[in-house]
């Protein structure tokens, strides 16, 4: 057993360490482009919050193109058919170009109605939806980002998705820099230069992933009943995925009400929950792949043993992040240039931001597992019940007055009923399903 724990802990180690690189580099620069349009003033902070609230909201829908396509190659390669894991990724990033697609006839019409959900005020409502515009149009990058990045990871290579999101974020702080404050573009500026990184990105993932399907003499043209079973596949993560993108848009909204000073800081408290949120997924990530593998090959006990090392890391790592946020917390408002009312409402959650880490640990970690294992119809339940303990809370926040606090208290209550749905599932046997 102490064999196989080292074996496991060297293999998470092996899969998050590059994958904590690549997560994490995506909200950094995302935090780079609150810092930059920071500097525009609180209405067009305001304005970036809710569109971007709105766009992440779009792409993380359809979050289900990359941990689909991680567990469903990870399982079959974890058989050895590497041919069929492939092919179920080209199929992944079909659908991809698809859904994009879709996304952006649809959308681009029903922009300012998307901002007007928000309640907004006139002036942020108008920059929002010029954000909001302009980011569709890299929607198909995005989503291709996603579902390339799933292919990679179910082949256990992080290394390569590390290098792919360094680059291309690196890229849109330049571009974000030199439109907005270069060339004056205002937030405009920073939704074009996001767009040209994106569709930088998506070429790289791409081209990978052509080369692969070559390599192993797998057709890269689509495949229309490939497409619908990994859209059939994706129900239930959309399902999961639906749940929790309503939780995080009413609490945006629920903030909206409460003023743009208050709006903006949970703007950028919510950047700060999400670069911690992707910092622990890292492990997540890792048990995707894993636990994939593992049960694809039909191992059980390294299933169960891996499962239990990747908990004991997430809620550690939880507990680090959370002791870095506290004493940060009087400074977190300068970096973003914040006016006074807007930097005391954000210290004034930041503490809990601190405190909800350890949690966030677990639950992040048992998702990425019970990911993996494809328990997919699970997942979905679980998280309609969780998002209905949450609604009557978020409720109560905005029509008996709450403030901040109270409105961050009631995602704790969310997060906790998370952490119990998900540890009842990991501690059955259900979820054990061997082989391709």
């Amino acid at each position: 057993m102490a064999l196989t724990s080292r074996a496991d802990g060297r293999e998470i180690l092996r899969l998050a360490v590059p994958a904590f690189g690549a997560l994490i580099a995506e909200p950094l620069f995302i935090l780079a482009d609150y810092a930059i349009v920071g500097r525009l003033g609180t209405t067009a902070l305001g304005a970036l919050g809710i569109a971007g609230a709105a766009i992440t909201t779009l792409v993380n829908i359809c979050v289900f193109l990359a941990y689909g396509t991680t567990a469903a190659v990870a399982r079959q390669a974890g058989a050895g058919d590497l041919p069929r894991a492939v092919k179920q990724g080209v199929d992944g990033l079909w659908l991809a170009i698809t859904i994009g697609a879709v996304l952006i006839a649809v959308c681009w019409p029903l922009a300012p109605w998307m901002v007007e959900l928000f309640g907004a005020t006139p002036d942020v409502a108008g920059q929002a939806v010029t954000y909001l515009r302009i980011s569709l149009i890299g929607t198909p990058a995005m989503l291709v980002i996603l579902a390339g990045t799933g292919v990679l990871r179910g082949l256990r290579d992080t290394v390569t998705t590390l290098t792919v999101s360094i680059g291309s974020f690196t890229l849109n702080a330049v571009l974000n820099a030199v439109f907005v404050l270069g060339f004056g573009w205002g937030i405009a500026g920073s939704a074009w230069g996001t767009v040209l990184a994106q569709t930088a990105g998506a070429a790289v993932y791409l081209a990978t992933v052509v080369r692969a399907a070559r390599r192993h003499r797998v057709p890269v043209r689509p495949d229309l009943a490939g497409i619908r079973a990994s859209g059939t596949a994706g129900i239930a993560l959309l399902i999961r995925t639906v749940c929790m993108r309503i939780v995080l848009l009413v609490a945006t909204g629920a903030a909206t009400r409460m003023g743009d000073a208050p709006l903006a800081a949970h703007a950028i408290a919510t950047q700060i929950w999400t670069l911690t949120a992707f910092a622990l997924d890292a492990i997540a990530i890792a048990g995707q792949a894993i636990t994939g593998h593992a049960l694809g090959a039909g191992d059980v006990r390294r299933t169960r043993a891996a499962t239990r090392t990747m908990v004991i890391w997430g809620i550690g790592y939880g507990v680090v992040l959370g002791l870095l946020i506290l004493p940060l917390a009087p400074v977190i408002p300068h970096l973003f240039g914040a006016e006074p009312a807007v930097a005391e409402h954000l210290v004034s959650v930041l503490w809990l931001v601190a405190l909800l880490q350890p949690l966030a640990g677990l639950v992040f970690v048992l998702d990425g597992v019970l990911i993996g294992a494809g328990d997919r119809r699970y997942l979905a339940w679980a998280s309609a019940a969780t998002t209905v303990v949450y609604l009557p809370a978020a409720y109560l926040v905005t029509h008996l007055g709450g403030g901040l606090v109270a409105l961050w208290a009631a995602l704790a209550l969310w997060m906790a009923a998370r952490a119990c749905t998900l540890s009842l599932r990991a501690n059955g046997h259900a979820w054990l399903v061997t082989g391709a």
